[in-house]
């Protein structure tokens, strides 16, 4: 769950905290990939977990269903028998706990804020909020080091993972890894690992030994 925590008293700088929000800003998947896959021919697949701690599990099993999908489309087929499979694909996900990071928003100073207003010497206004203010008055945000605007934002970032192996059953010979990690304010693995998947499989197998970024598409909120 994103975390905000908000220093300061002026509004303004809300602009940039709606930047960090993840509601409407995409962010990119790391993936790296090594593979030796022959051509698809209709060769089986059965999926399962590469963690124990993810098998049996009806979460698990409702991605293991869109990695299964995403093979389908490829030219491969799911095994009726998961026993008799030619290939076995081994998935595994993992979202951290989450690091915080601070942000430091400065504005420039506002005209209305300095030097009199409307021929009174010495004092000004709060001219979005149009209250006044005399001698002895001192906001650190407004003149603090740099004036106008000071505001610090702090936020939680999470790295999600995923995992894809490939092998084939006959002698258990290693034909695919692949590996996407991505970093977002949202920890959901509902959203982050539908998303990696289709990172995963983003012109899959791709070239042996290759490194790209694919932009995922910001969380829809309901």
């Amino acid at each position: 769950m994103t975390r905000f925590k908000t220093f300061g008293l002026l509004a303004a700088p809300a602009l940039a905290l709606a930047a960090l929000s993840g509601c409407a800003t995409p962010f990119k998947a790391d993936v790296a990939r090594f593979q030796q896959l022959p051509a698809p021919a209709g060769q089986s697949f059965a999926v399962v977990a590469d963690d124990p701690r993810l098998a049996g599990g009806l979460e698990f099993q409702h991605y293991a269903d869109l990695v299964g999908q995403r093979l389908a489309q490829t030219g491969y087929v799911a095994a009726s028998d998961p026993a008799r499979a030619d290939l076995i694909v081994r998935v595994a996900y993992d979202v951290d706990n989450g690091r915080e990071k601070v942000r430091s928003t400065n504005w420039g100073p506002d005209p209305f804020f300095y030097g009199g207003y409307a021929g009174y010497p010495g004092w000004g206004w709060r001219g979005r909020w149009g209250r006044p203010w005399g001698y002895g008055f001192y906001d650190p945000f407004l003149f603090g080091p740099g004036g106008g605007y000071n505001d610090v934002t702090s936020y939680t970032v999470y790295t999600s993972d995923l995992s894809l192996k490939i092998d084939r059953a006959a002698d258990n010979r290693r034909l695919f890894e692949g590996k996407a990690s991505a970093q977002s304010l949202s920890n959901k693995l509902t959203y982050l690992v539908p998303n990696l998947i289709d990172a995963m499989f983003t012109n899959f197998p791709g070239q042996n030994g290759e490194s790209v970024k694919i932009t995922l598409p910001p969380e829809k909120k309901g």
